[in-house]
């Protein structure tokens, strides 16, 4: 299968060998993909030959490749445009939201609008101050599309509304579930401010609400392993 200037962008890269790459890219139309990269690197500190420099997060990319295994050859990449500009702590963000989807999405599970989210996301955190919401809302929407959504104004095991009033749960196969009585309120969510998200509004109370209730969604899909660019942000004063 040869596939030809595909809209991409690259999630994470290692070095393989002496001069070449694995790439794991994610393409407009075919998803997140691994790829060889052949002998883009520099030998032992020399020139690069095979343009390194464009296998980097955040450049938006035109490429190409072949192959029907599970790691195929890339045959080709340029720019589509100039790289987008993350600096500061909006670099931190935008590993985070990388290394989100290369550990939740499947290889070769096309997400079209999940490409367009993602692009959306990294344009928005170049130019925002405050980029918590710009990433709560990505979160919401990368598990919304992977199949893990789940409903911020209705109760997941009842099928009634959420009240403001009320303490909530989250539960992995139901969503968000009412709270007895008993449960101690650290664990819970107040339907308030589950209800302020759902209108997409962040004030204090309901941002620090969602960055709970993200982490609590999330941390069922990624299992025990800790996110690398969690601890990164964690060190660089952010609040991711």
């Amino acid at each position: 299968m040869r596939v030809l200037l595909q809209p991409a962008y690259v999630l994470h890269t290692r070095p393989y060998r002496d001069s070449s790459l694995l790439v794991e890219l994610f393409g407009a139309e075919h998803g997140r993909v691994s790829l060889l990269a052949k002998g883009v690197r520099s030998r032992r500190g020399g020139p690069s030959r095979g343009g390194a420099a464009l296998w980097q997060p955040f450049v938006p990319l035109l490429c190409s490749w072949s192959g029907r295994s599970s790691l195929r050859t890339a045959t080709g990449c340029e720019p589509r445009s100039s790289a987008l500009a993350l600096r500061g702590r909006r670099i931190f963000c935008g590993l985070y939201v990388n290394e989100l989807m290369n550990r939740l999405m499947h290889h070769d599970d096309p997400h079209p609008r999940l490409f367009y989210f993602y692009e959306q996301t990294l344009s928005q955190l170049c130019g925002v101050e405050d980029f918590e919401p710009v990433l709560r809302q990505f979160e919401f929407r990368l598990l919304e599309e992977l199949g893990y959504g789940f409903e911020l104004s209705v109760d997941g095991l009842s099928g009634g509304p959420v009240e403001a009033s009320r303490q909530y749960l989250f539960h992995h196969e139901h969503g968000l579930i009412q709270a007895a009585d008993r449960v101690a309120g650290g664990a819970t969510f107040q339907g308030e401010d589950l209800l302020k998200l759902g209108d997409g509004v962040f004030d204090t109370s309901s941002r620090h609400c969602a960055k709970r209730l993200m982490r609590a969604a999330l941390a069922g899909r990624l299992g025990e392993k800790p996110l690398k660019s969690r601890e990164l942000f964690g060190a660089g004063g952010g609040n991711g």
